[in-house]
């Protein structure tokens, strides 16, 4: 009776969002990685979508912080909390008498120990029983119904907000992978010095994040679009409009996107000839939300000249996937990280 009060919750904590997935249930929270603190009475402001509408936005004694940097604890205490309110958020229709929740947690591949340590102690503090950690691109492939548990290869590509994992995935664990800090954030702050170097305006985290959504592309386009944006003149200091078109957003991409080429040739290069052969053959999978940038699956498929392929539901791959290795818990016990010595 009292174990149908436990529902164990898979947590995506991502550096842009974090997702709650309950057992048996599905995702039940999606909500920015943000915290806005009071730096005069060190209190939480708001967390979530309150906290990310107040970034660029606050007065001197509130601070608007995203506590994940390049998918790991930037701030310990703070994302403790964060997870805390984001458990509580999942289990607010559940009785009066809940029990401490297992958590699974996913971490980038490149995770070191010690990073891996402050994940596991950050959930545990913040109310689990008991923390299990998951790599992200096995997550992602799981959430993507990828045959992850069967001797055949499957490649994911995972671009999240902090970091890209690219991995090769076969037999339930990881054969090669590469995890690089250039993903979606670092797109975002690419188009703002693109800006500000252009044009002399200085434009916020939201506005770039809208361009790159909008009108973004890995590949110029046949018939370029145009995004009117606002932001403050440098010279003058007052604010301006401007228009800019699609072709200047992949220019100012150019960089980051070929670092994620890159680190997919690279893991193909290390792959084993037969898993190769099978990844010729299902393809490339993309998940996170830089999966959604337009034409990104076309340019890696030009460049590496295997099949690619956009996830049904990107955004919610890794989330899903955590979510249902809960039916495999056991199999986490006592599991290091999975593959990494493999790399």
């Amino acid at each position: 009776m009292f174990g149908s009060f436990s529902k164990d919750l898979g947590i995506d904590l991502g550096t842009a969002n974090t997702l709650v997935y309950v057992k048996g249930k599905g995702i039940v929270v999606r909500e920015p990685s943000v915290v806005a603190l009071r730096t005069d009475t060190k209190t939480i402001e708001a967390v979530g979508e309150q906290a990310k509408k107040m970034i660029g936005r606050t007065p001197g004694n509130i601070r608007a912080v995203r506590p994940m940097k390049d998918g790991v604890i930037a701030d310990f205490e703070t994302t403790a909390t964060m997870i805390k309110y984001f458990i509580r958020s999942a289990q607010k229709q559940r009785s009066l008498f809940p029990r401490h929740p297992n958590v699974m947690v996913c971490v980038p591949s490149g995770i070191t120990a010690v990073e891996q340590r402050a994940v596991e102690d950050a959930a545990k503090q913040a109310g689990a029983r008991e923390a299990f950690i998951i790599e992200e691109p096995f997550a992602a492939a799981i959430g993507a119904d990828l045959p992850v548990w069967e001797p055949t290869g499957s490649m994911v590509v995972d671009i999240g907000g902090g970091t890209t994992e690219v991995a090769v995935i076969s037999l339930g664990g990881i054969v090669t992978s590469r995890s690089i800090r250039v993903a979606g954030d670092e797109m975002d702050e690419a188009i703002i010095q693109y800006i500000k170097r252009l044009y002399n305006l200085m434009i916020g985290e939201r506005t770039s994040e809208q361009l790159k959504m909008e009108i973004g592309s890995a590949l110029q386009l046949d018939k370029p679009e145009t995004l009117e944006i606002r932001g403050r003149d440098l010279v003058s200091g007052l604010p301006k409009t401007l228009p800019i078109t699609s072709d200047e957003i992949t220019d100012a991409l150019m960089d980051t996107i070929n670092s994620i080429v890159d680190a997919v040739k690279v893991t193909l290069e290390k792959c084993p000839p037969e898993l190769s052969a099978d990844i010729m053959d299902r393809g490339i999978v993309l998940t996170g939300g830089g999966a959604l940038l337009r034409n990104l699956d076309k340019l890696l498929q030009r460049e590496t000249g295997m099949p690619v392929i956009v996830a049904e539901n990107p955004l919610d791959c890794v989330a899903i996937g955590t979510g249902r290795s809960l039916d495999n818990i056991h199999l986490f016990k006592n599991r290091g990280s999975s593959g990494r010595s493999k790399r």
